[in-house]
């Protein structure tokens, strides 16, 4: 028997997917999170084939929980779902363990198609996602300065270019303020900017955050 957990935020889209997955598979048990803790929370509980997980979730950051989920059962395939362009989170989620990345906007077909793959044992790459590590292998755009950010620092840069607080920062990823502060140095001395208007400007331009 197949199971799914769907994690999201948004009651429609659960319900929308659990729906979808339940008329492919009539035999699945899916279940539903709505924030990043609930999600931890039936994961320690149970055995997941597949976890569809909306990277932006109440209560823990997306990337942290990719790296969690596959700490917690290795053998999971976790699929990530958001309205947020693949150049915001793409390489970097596959990187952390993700099996696949799919848009918010693509075809629901095309989800079907994801958690098949991933169920036999293969990445699923949409074409965006397949362009950036094609950019990535063969040198393509690797002299931006965000790419030199380990990914806790691409976590902190993100969220300072989206308008987050030091402080809200902190209680976001579950560390101190003076640890964002010192993350905060490093961002600014690595990508050579002085301020986080330039970062936020930055960022825009290289569609690294919503504007949204």
């Amino acid at each position: 028997m197949l199971r799914i957990l769907i994690a999201d935020d948004h009651f429609l889209i659960r319900r929308g997917l659990r729906q979808l997955i339940e008329e492919t598979w009539p035999s699945s048990k899916v279940e539903e999170a709505e924030d990043g803790p609930k999600t931890m929370s039936l994961a320690r509980q149970n055995n997941y084939d597949v976890i569809v997980l909306d990277i932006s979730m109440p209560g823990k950051d997306g990337l942290d929980l990719v790296r969690d989920l596959k700490d917690i059962d290795p053998m999971t395939h976790v699929l990530i779902l958001s309205i947020q362009p693949e150049e915001q989170y793409a390489l970097r989620a596959f990187r952390l363990g993700a099996s696949g990345c799919l848009n918010k906007s693509a075809d629901p077909g095309e989800l079907i198609v994801a958690v098949k793959t991933m169920i036999a044992g293969r990445r699923y790459v949409s074409a965006r996602a397949q362009e950036l590590m094609l950019e990535e292998v063969t040198g393509a755009g690797t002299e931006l300065p965000h790419k030199r950010l380990s990914d806790r620092e691409y976590q902190v840069f993100r969220l300072l270019a989206s308008g987050k607080t030091i402080g809200e920062i902190s209680e976001i990823l579950a560390l101190s303020v003076k640890t964002v502060s010192t993350y905060r140095a490093r961002i600014l001395e690595k990508t050579g900017m002085e301020n986080n208007a330039q970062l936020t400007h930055y960022a825009f331009k290289h569609k690294l955050v919503s504007e949204s």
